[in-house]
Formats: C-alpha cells, structure tokens, sequence
C-alpha cells in the first residue's frame, strides 16, 4: 500500500495439480461459501428439531441449481451469440484456442442466474418431498449472503468484477489488468452480504415466532439485490454492449428481485379478510 493505494497482483492459482488443472482461490472460496452456508443452515434445522437428513437432500438440489444457473445464466445474459456458437464450452470446462480444445475452467458464471437456479432447485424439492416452500426459503435465505460474500472475496483474489476508476489518490490498483485505482466492488459486495447476514440471523434469532411465512425471504430480496444495485454503479461493465444502457445488465436483473421481495411482504403482511 503506498499513498492510499493498495496495489493488487496475487496470482488467482494457489497451485496446480497438473499441468492442466489449476486450484484457484475461486474455486476455493465458492466451495468454503457453501460449506459455511450449510452449516448454518444446519445450525437452524437442529434448532427447530429437523432432521438434519432432509438439509441434505435439499444441499444437493441448492449446489446443482446454483451450479447449473449460474453457468447458464452467463451463457444467456453476458454471451449468448459466443456460446450459441460454442455449446461444448457450455457445460465443459475447455475453450477452443487455434483450432484445438484446452483446459481453461469455465469463464463466467453469472450470480443473477444463480439465485434463479436455488429458487427453482428449492420449489422443485418442496414439491418432491411436500415441505412448505416459504418455510425453506427464510431459512435458507439466512446463509446465501454467506456464500455470496466469499464468491465476491474470490473474484478479488482473480482480480475480476471490479470497479470504475476512483479519480482520486485512493482505490486498488489491479497490476494484472491496468495500474488505474479503481473502487474495490469485489469487497463492497462482500462486506455488504456479510451485513445482510447479520441482518438475517438477528432478526430469526430475535423473533419469537418463528413463521415468518417468507417475509425473511422477501426482506432478503430487497437488501442484498438493492446492494448489487448501488453498487453497480461503481463497477465497470462486464461486457461492451452495457455501455450503450443506462442500467447496465445487473442493475435490470436485480430489480424483479427486489420488486419480488417487496410484493412478498405487503402480500404477507396483509391482514387476512
């Protein structure tokens, strides 16, 4: 750090198991979020005398859904016409480079179309084990922040998703990219989950009645696509046809979110006739 600037140039590859598969903090971080996620959620189910069997069953369903709607979410999103022409790269984790394929990991995943995916994993496990859906998603709703928070820590330690030019004497310097001071969003985003999680455990902790009938879920909503919001004014775009949006891509994907969350909750709050 020098002057208010904090230059950045850690190598995203911890080590390599071979030649041609690397361990990257990424992949790191996204599996610690989810563990950590787990255990929370765990911590709650035992609470309330669940049987912790049932929490896995519904890991399974949440880590496939948010795997695979991620994934898809960035192919449909950010770079339908590329993976339209590409399909291998899809679900294969290779890139056609001079004619011939390579390792590479898969270069996208997009946290929009993750959400997407555990909401769709989850209503499609309550339907299978007959559970009440609202009743998952409050509690569930407590960890992701959590999950979120470490993914965003492990887009930091690739020197990605980061933010405008700061125009001033402070900000991180990303060496592998520019030598630009530039807002930090990664950690914006990953102080501001870890908050929302905050938010969350107090107020399951703090109420007495613990059926909140999908107002948690809904106050979730809100907070944490309402902080993607505002931050995204502060990122740079992540691909060149933002440029010509007002709201860039996230910023218009994050608001059925939060008009989601906020309709749940006047519908719940809603005295009954």
């Amino acid at each position: 750090m020098k002057d208010g600037i904090f230059y950045w140039n850690t190598d995203p590859v911890i080590f390599s198991i071979t030649d041609s598969f690397p361990l990257k903090y990424y992949g790191l971080f996204f599996v610690i979020g989810l563990l950590l996620g787990y255990q929370i959620v765990k911590r709650i189910y035992i609470k309330e005398n669940i049987p912790v069997e049932k929490l896995d069953k519904l890991a399974t369903y949440i880590f496939i859904g948010t795997l695979l709607g991620a994934r898809l979410g960035h192919v449909l999103f950010y770079q339908p016409e590329y993976y339209f022409n590409h399909p291998l790269e899809i679900f294969l984790p290779i890139q056609e480079i001079n004619g011939s394929y390579e390792f590479v990991g898969f270069q996208g995943l997009a946290s929009h179309g993750g959400a997407l995916g555990v909401l769709i994993a989850i209503i499609w496990y309550s339907i299978k084990y007959k559970t009440k859906l609202l009743w998952i998603l409050d509690r569930v709703a407590i960890a992701i922040p959590v999950a979120g928070a470490f993914i965003r820590l492990g887009n930091f330690m690739n020197s990605e998703i980061y933010g405008k030019p700061t125009n001033g004497n402070w900000g991180v310097v990303f060496q592998r990219d520019d030598l630009i001071p530039r807002h930090p969003t990664q950690l914006y985003e990953a102080l501001s989950y870890f908050l929302i999680f905050v938010i969350l455990m107090y107020t399951y902790k703090n109420s007495k009645n613990k059926n909140f009938s999908g107002v948690l879920f809904g106050v979730f909503l809100i907070l944490l696509f309402l902080a993607r919001f505002i931050i995204e004014f502060f990122k740079e775009n992540q691909v060149a046809f933002e440029n010509q949006m007002t709201l860039n891509m996230g910023q218009w994907l994050s608001l059925p979110f939060i008009i989601a969350g906020i309709l749940l909750i006047i519908l719940q709050r809603k005295p009954s006739a």
